[in-house]
């Protein structure tokens, strides 16, 4: 039973996260639609199912590395989780909602690195969970790509 409560935890904690970033990019189709965006940008219908299953994985991940040491022995991959959880949220705002292009485009590259160190530490834990974060290193890899590619092509915008 602790195992399921601590599985649901993990799930609301990064749906928590998801939601406040869902609620930040509300309106994001519309302004996404309106910015100069290169051929390989993927329409706006994809990012939404992307998220989800990767928010899935990305709990899945920290229950698995929670489960096998608990809060204590994982503090710092849990962490590292819960701050890279933060900065994926805090994108969204600055992106979609202050149009601050520049500041989002340096903060997706911290979240970046954060997320290769949550990746790193939670591999040497259990390396399920970190396998289950690759997926999410390399959507934010592009994420970041495509962050400064609308910035730069979008000034009056962003």
């Amino acid at each position: 039973m602790k195992n399921i409560k601590g599985l649901l935890a993990w799930l609301s904690i990064t749906f928590i996260a998801a939601g406040l970033g869902a609620y930040a990019s509300a309106s994001a189709v519309f302004f996404y639609s309106k910015l100069l965006q290169p051929n390989w940008a993927p329409p706006a219908w994809l990012f939404g199912p992307v998220w989800t299953v990767l928010y899935i994985l990305m709990a899945i991940a920290a229950w698995l590395v929670w489960r096998k040491c608990g809060w204590q022995n994982a503090r710092r991959g849990l962490s590292l989780y819960l701050l890279q959880l933060l900065l994926n949220a805090l994108w969204t705002w600055f992106f979609f909602v202050w149009h601050q292009g520049a500041i989002a485009s340096f903060e997706i590259v911290i979240l970046w690195l954060v997320i290769l160190a949550t990746l790193l530490d939670f591999w040497r834990t259990h390396k399920i969970a970190g396998a289950f974060l690759i997926p999410y290193l390399l959507w934010v890899s592009f994420a970041t790509a495509l962050s400064w590619n609308l910035w730069l092509h979008n000034s009056v915008w962003l």
